[in-house]
């Protein structure tokens, strides 16, 4: 097939976020901020040949990113050759990890070998008892070790994703600035979002990318906005400090990015969701274990697409009495509503 595919609104699949897990070894608040949670069986996860059969219908229809997420997709035992299996599909021409950074340190040179070429490690503060509180894990020390293995072994584009929130990191800033240019990676800030289980969201714990270049400003002087290249459908706005900082800014909360938003998301198990915040997902597990041939795949996922109307960020900023997207319960007999489940 190979034609570009687009939306009701013109928008062309271009990003596949595969989740290959829905566990992860951290309890960050803004993900997972209860006691308990419904996992995804096992038996229900699709295997790598069949994670690699559904990119390969993917990159028939016009994506040629991928991007690997959970959870975290480090737990997936034998993440590495799955990596390898991907990086052998010659329309991908984008290969990325989005990681937690925990265990990072043992896969990096590995991955690196296998194809990976990107990093995004997901760090929200610099400070040990503020990580162990958010986190309920005390893990700091290995997630800066790995972002510093990251750099001695020579991977370029590297970002972190900080998601900021009033009251927990809104003082570090420029510190985590700081940090992220010795490791040579580049930062993005992130506003809190009500996706998912983020059941303790408020509006009033969100921080405005406003108010993060002015407090950024403040500090560090003129803050110069980056040039978007014509193609780019990137989420973050990007920004250059007068010292030779660059880092980004993704407003989804207050100044949604609907209309050029380019993403699909495949959950473990084969749901497919084509906003992140969806109600609904379409499932492919179920064609592909039936005996779909590649081209009734092609069809299928093409259909899902051009129908595609999601503008969810942009909903939810009109909603009058913007609270939680789930509660508890829908979450409990729903998982797949769980951004560990769906993938960021």
């Amino acid at each position: 097939m190979n034609d570009v595919i687009r939306d009701t609104f013109g928008r062309p699949l271009r990003n596949l976020r595969v989740s290959v897990t829905d566990r992860c070894n951290l309890r960050c608040q803004y993900c997972m901020p209860e006691e308990h949670y419904v996992w995804l069986p096992k038996p229900s996860l699709l295997t790598f040949e069949e994670i690699a059969r559904v990119i390969r219908i993917f990159s028939h229809v016009g994506v040629d990113k991928v991007r690997l997420t959970g959870g975290e997709p480090l737990l997936r035992q034998g993440i590495v050759e799955l990596v390898r299996m991907i990086g052998e599909i010659p329309p991908i021409k984008d290969l990325a990890m989005t990681t937690n950074g925990v265990t990072l340190s043992g896969f990096a040179a590995d991955l690196r070998s296998a194809g990976l070429k990107r990093m995004t490690v997901s760090l929200d503060t610099l400070q040990e008892s503020r990580f162990r509180e958010f986190t309920r894990r005390s893990k700091l020390a290995d997630v800066v070790s790995a972002l510093t293995e990251l750099q001695r072994l020579g991977f370029t584009g590297t970002k972190i994703n900080t998601v900021v929130t009033r009251g927990f990191n809104d003082d570090e800033l420029l510190d985590l600035l700081d940090f992220a240019r010795s490791v040579g990676a580049e930062l993005r800030f992130i506003e809190y979002m009500d996706v998912g289980g983020a059941t303790q969201w408020s509006m009033e714990k969100v921080v405005p990318r406003t108010e993060i270049l002015t407090a950024i400003g403040a500090h560090r002087g003129v803050i110069q906005p980056v040039a978007r290249k014509d193609d780019s459908t990137a989420p973050a706005e990007r920004y250059h400090l007068e010292d030779g900082t660059t880092f980004g800014i993704i407003a989804s909360t207050t100044e949604p990015f609907c209309r050029t938003c380019d993403r699909a998301r495949l959950t473990a198990d084969g749901m497919l969701f084509t906003c992140l915040y969806a109600d609904q997902g379409f499932d492919l597990r179920e064609p592909i274990r039936d005996g779909a041939t590649d081209d009734d795949l092609v069809q299928l996922v093409a259909g899902q697409w051009r129908q595609r109307s999601d503008r969810g960020a942009e909903e939810r900023k009109s909603t009058s009495d913007r609270g939680v997207l789930y509660q508890i319960s829908s979450l409990r007999s729903d998982p797949h509503k769980e951004m560990h489940t769906r993938g960021g």
